[in-house]
């Protein structure tokens, strides 16, 4: 099966990372994983996505 994962928030990646493997685990396919906010910057959560490809609503810029 071919998932969208769809999540509110991308700040560090990992959660997203993490349901990533487990669709992978059961035999899924990562479509792709969706945002509806990202937050860019010194978290580098999309770093942790590379191998995805990643869309989001809204992008905020964060100061360390």
């Amino acid at each position: 099966e071919k998932v969208l994962l769809f999540d509110d928030l991308l700040a560090t990646g990992g959660t997203a990372k993490a349901a990533a493997n487990i669709i992978e685990k059961a035999k899924g396919i990562v479509a792709g994983i969706a945002f509806v906010i990202e937050l860019i910057g010194s978290l580098h959560g999309r770093d942790q996505l590379k191998d995805y490809d990643v869309m989001s609503l809204v992008k905020i810029p964060v100061e360390e």
